[in-house]
């Protein structure tokens, strides 16, 4: 029998027993459920759970109070409450609160929110976690450019499950990550939360992230779909111009690999137009793509106030009805931050017939059918989170300092994760330092505890806000790091000058101090911020990728000194760096690595640690040549008829460390196969050194004739291989031929016959090893069901 027909049972034979309604039955599919609850509901109650609602959480641990942009009225709790309410906005990323009060405000305000509304459903509660939860006291990870860095997909799945672990315990239930925009263009300021420049390094460490996230039970939520990172000229917000093939073959695939294999919950929509289309009012990518194509079966929300700009900024709706109905229809399911269009203009719309019914349904059983997914239909269900579970919840000041957000397994984490990703450019032998007597320490970020974080670290988002508030967690300065690394050494700090500034009249004493020293490590890079009250981040774009303020010209006054001249780079963004790339003694580049990262740098520079790091984006040899990426064209390279090159300083995929490999006896199992089948390669890797390191081996495409234009060379694969001093492995790679498709010119994807080259390399300038191939048979098209990885295998 049943659970069903049990219950019908009982009230027949009882028919005081109360029957519990259908969409709180657990024996029922979460479909069901939400099926049957939409039917109970009326209009104002069915567009209650499509929105959220802005608030912060109080720190005395009571009710949370509305939060508004600067520019909106914000609406009034009371009257929304009876309806219901979709989300709640970042509770814990508003206003700095110790984890344990912001948990108990959560757990009230969500209590209050359930009895206000006839069916007592509570919120769905989210927060920002691109490089950690966003929250006071937690652990701040390295961004994501540094995941990039680290070609280690398994570590980020690890540091993702524990960032998951963290938000659910405190009672959120969705994080607004990863991103898996590709950087088109390294000037646009939102660099620092990309995983880099490469589709397919992107998909592979962000579709890690998201199986972490997941796998903690938090809503992971792709962003931002599609198109964002590819804005003339590298501004934020402005439109994009790309192609379909480019879209296809370059945007596209990241999400693509992280909807097939890191099952989201959720996509958000990106606020930019692609060719007059708004993202947001874009049926066929957000529903005929990602939904009747991709077959995602989650939530799409929007991006904060991305449909109200459909009429402030793009002009495509009249007013708030308008987009809210362009919104709906192509598929955006919740409106974020907060009510807005899909409030009251929304329910004019429907009850005069302008918008039907069935979109306002469709879109809620989405929502109410992830609300049962995650237990907030359940009769059972609780306000008060794992964390709190079994304290006096009656006296919040005894509440206070009893969660611990940045636990030591995190900090664990977090310079694990830090060191793989610090990447050394050059070195002539100056590294590792033995000891030196003497250390000048010199730059803008050689003492500056928030210098390794981007600007979603909740010190710098929200912290930066409230400066009387402690930091929250521990952020070890460089100077704080090389002190403990380098016991023994005398060491003198000076800034020189300010990240951003014209004041050069700090240059005389750093000189001074420079010439007196054994060696001197140069603190240079950005400050993280929003819009433009940073160099790198939201809204902090560049017209160039030139070193901010006079931060070039101090470091050309060190290497003038003659010294051995060390930058260590703490920055959000490549740049240019001009003579230092020849002339200093060794270079050393990070991207914001968080809280544990001045930590790893200071161990790489003692040797501590071998760097292993790889360029996720190139560094450019000169400033002003964006935009430029390895993934391009013949036409986009250095040529006779233009007066500009391109060519990096140092390539996609770079890095170097204190030992040696040598890749030798490459062999082809078959050197032809058919557009439906697959090679086998094998060589062997030899750690010639005389200490254990990390060598990645990166697989590279490269298509000599096509029906249509290819870059020169793309990543189709890679493996980090650790290898003791003097061990050699047999590596061993299958590549299928649906590595070497791409979006035809009829917007087919398809593989072609012909010759290809096989690239075995350290980066994407320096192969080491190359094959040619072969594929025979017709032209055959694929679909997103195509194999999208090759197989390493070691032995």
């Amino acid at each position: 029998m049943t659970a069903e027909l049990a219950a019908e049972t009982a009230a027949e034979t009882n028919p005081a027993a109360p029957t519990a309604p259908r969409w709180r039955d657990r024996a029922l599919s979460p479909e069901q459920r939400a099926d049957a609850l939409i039917a109970e509901m009326t209009l104002p109650e069915k567009l209650g759970q499509l929105v959220g609602l802005w608030v912060g959480a109080s720190d005395e641990g009571g009710d949370v109070a509305p939060h508004q942009h600067d520019m909106e009225e914000p609406p009034d709790l009371d009257d929304l409450l009876p309806n219901g309410l979709g989300q709640l906005t970042r509770p814990f990323g508003t206003v700095p609160v110790d984890p344990a009060l912001g948990a108990l405000s959560l757990a009230r305000s969500q209590q209050r929110i359930a009895a206000a509304n006839r069916f007592g459903i509570p919120a769905l509660a989210h927060e920002e976690c691109l490089a950690g939860f966003a929250a006071w006291g937690a652990t701040a990870y390295p961004v994501p450019l540094s995941w990039g860095a680290t070609f280690d997909p398994d570590l980020v799945r690890e540091m993702a499950a524990a960032i998951g672990r963290d938000m659910r315990s405190v009672g959120v239930h969705q994080g607004l990550a990863p991103v898996l925009d590709v950087v088109r263009d390294a000037r646009w300021g939102r660099v620092e939360e990309t995983v880099g420049e490469d589709p397919y390094l992107v998909g592979t460490v962000a579709t890690a992230y998201v199986q972490g996230l997941e796998s903690a039970g938090i809503v992971a939520t792709l962003k931002h779909f599609a198109g964002y990172s590819a804005s003339r000229a590298g501004r934020n917000l402005a439109p994009v111009g790309m192609g379909a093939r480019e879209r296809a073959d370059v945007i596209l695939p990241p999400f693509e690999m992280a909807v097939r294999e890191g099952r989201p919950r959720s996509v958000m929509h990106a606020y930019t137009d692609t060719d007059g289309v708004p993202s947001a009012a874009d049926g066929e990518l957000l529903t005929g793509l990602l939904r009747d194509t991709w077959g995602f079966d989650g939530t799409v929300v929007a991006d904060y106030f991305g449909i109200a700009f459909l009429k402030l900024l793009h002009g495509v709706a009249g007013d708030w009805a308008q987009a809210a109905a362009l919104a709906l229809d192509s598929g955006v399911d919740v409106e974020l931050p907060t009510v807005k269009t899909f409030g009251e203009p929304l329910l004019r719309a429907v009850q005069d017939g302008t918008v039907p019914e069935a979109l306002i349904d469709r879109a809620l059983h989405r929502v109410l059918t992830q609300k049962a997914q995650l237990g907030l239909l359940d009769e059972d269900w609780q306000a008060v989170p794992a964390a709190l579970a079994g304290r006096p919840l009656d006296d919040p000041r005894a509440l206070r300092g009893t969660v611990d957000l940045d636990r030591p397994e995190n900090r664990r984490l977090a310079r694990e994760i830090a060191e793989r990703a610090v990447v050394l450019l050059s070195n002539d032998g100056t590294l590792p330092l033995r000891s030196p007597r003497r250390i000048a320490l010199i730059g803008p970020n050689a003492d500056t505890p928030t210098s390794v974080l981007g600007c979603y670290a909740f010190p710098v988002h929200v912290g930066s806000q409230h400066p009387d508030t402690p930091v929250g967690i521990e952020l070890p300065t460089l100077r704080q790091a090389l002190a403990a690394e380098f016991p023994g050494s005398e060491i003198w700090t000076v800034a020189g000058s300010g990240i951003d500034t014209d004041d050069t009249s700090g240059f005389a004493e750093a000189v001074d101090t420079a010439r007196r020293a054994d060696v001197v490590i140069v603190a240079l890079g950005d400050r993280a911020g929003l819009f433009g009250r940073g160099t790198s981040g939201e809204g902090c774009d560049v017209e160039l990728l030139e070193l901010p303020g006079v931060q070039r010209q101090l470091l050309d006054a060190l290497l003038d000194t003659g010294k051995p001249v060390v930058p260590v780079l703490l920055a959000g963004r490549p740049y240019a760096l001009g003579r230092a790339v020849t002339e200093a003694a060794a270079l050393v580049q990070t991207f914001f690595p968080g809280e544990a990262g001045t930590e790893a740098v200071a161990a790489v520079l003692s040797g501590r640690v071998n760097p292993s790091g790889r360029l996720p984006v190139s560094i450019p040899a000169r400033p002003g040549v964006q935009p430029s990426t390895y993934l391009a064209a013949r036409l986009a390279g250095p040529s006779e008829v233009s007066s500009t090159d391109p060519t990096p300083a140092f390539g996609f995929g770079h890095g170097i460390g204190y030992t040696s490999f040598d890749w030798s006896g490459l062999g082809v199992e078959e050197a032809a196969t058919g557009t439906d089948g697959a090679f086998e390669l094998a060589f062997t890797l030899h750690n010639t050194g005389d200490r254990a390191g990390s060598e990645t081996v990166q697989l590279y495409l490269h298509d000599p004739v096509a029906s249509v234009v290819q870059p020169v060379q793309r990543l189709i694969g890679y493996r980090r291989i650790t290898l003791d001093a003097g061990e050699r492995t047999l590596v061993r790679i299958t590549v299928p031929a649906d590595l070497a498709s791409f979006t035809g010119r009829d917007g087919r994807r398809i593989v072609e016959p012909g010759e290809l080259e096989l690239r075995l390399a350290a980066s994407s300038t320096d192969p080491r090893l190359t094959t040619t191939v072969h594929l025979t048979g017709p032209v055959r098209p694929l679909d997103h069901t195509r194999r999208l990885h090759a197989d390493f295998r070691t032995a």
